[in-house]
């Protein structure tokens, strides 16, 4: 039977730890992984050079401002094909209610790349990133944490482990340990935005 992707049914599945994918066909697939990958705020690993790059401001770095343009970038990835026109239907409808958000990173008026996802209490669950120029998702991913420390957030669920995520401290944790922490991070009393619409 298929679930529709209401923001109502969203919100209830990530606040349980369950998120939607699309496979190849467009048909949505609810899934929750065990292990579960997440990135520790406390341990969030930047290298030396992108440190040093971070300092140097190569990109104006915005949230919100292009969440449209973020999610589409995100899907026409050759590797991201999970993300389907109603997912970022969905997704959209998400963002307009103050749930959904994004981080750009920019070169003057040009959209260099950025990352997307869902807020929920303390929570946030990143969703998919993208470059278009080399380093551009990276320093919006630390964009995004240094947003997350400042707000008191609790818990960056990241999904699925993958080597790039690894470099900057990501780990795995069994589907219980995860779920104490989701359950702890929504009921943290902070936002992503002050409002929806207002960075």
């Amino acid at each position: 039977m298929d679930v529709p992707l209401t923001p109502e049914i969203l919100l209830t599945a990530y606040a349980n730890g369950i998120f939607p994918m699309a496979d190849d066909e467009g048909e949505v697939h609810w899934l929750t992984p065990d292990p579960r990958a997440i990135l520790p705020l406390e341990d969030f690993t930047v290298s030396r050079s992108l440190r040093s790059l971070h300092r140097r401001r190569p990109f104006r770095i915005t949230v919100d401002r292009a969440f449209g343009e973020v999610i589409e970038a995100c899907a026409a990835r050759a590797e991201g094909t999970w993300i389907s026109p109603e997912i970022v239907a969905a997704y959209c409808r998400l963002h307009e209610m103050g749930f959904a958000h994004s981080v750009e990173t920019w070169q003057e008026d040009t959209l260099a790349g950025g990352l997307y996802g869902v807020s929920l209490g303390g929570a946030f669950f990143g969703e998919s990133m993208f470059h278009r120029v080399s380093n551009a998702s990276k320093i919006a991913l630390v964009a995004l944490v240094e947003r997350m420390r400042e707000r008191g957030f609790g818990l960056l669920d990241v999904q699925f482990m993958t080597e790039h995520l690894r470099q900057f401290g990501a780990l795995e944790i069994p589907r219980k340990a995860y779920e104490e922490r989701l359950a702890e991070a929504v009921q943290l009393r902070t936002a992503f935005v002050d409002s929806p619409g207002k960075a």
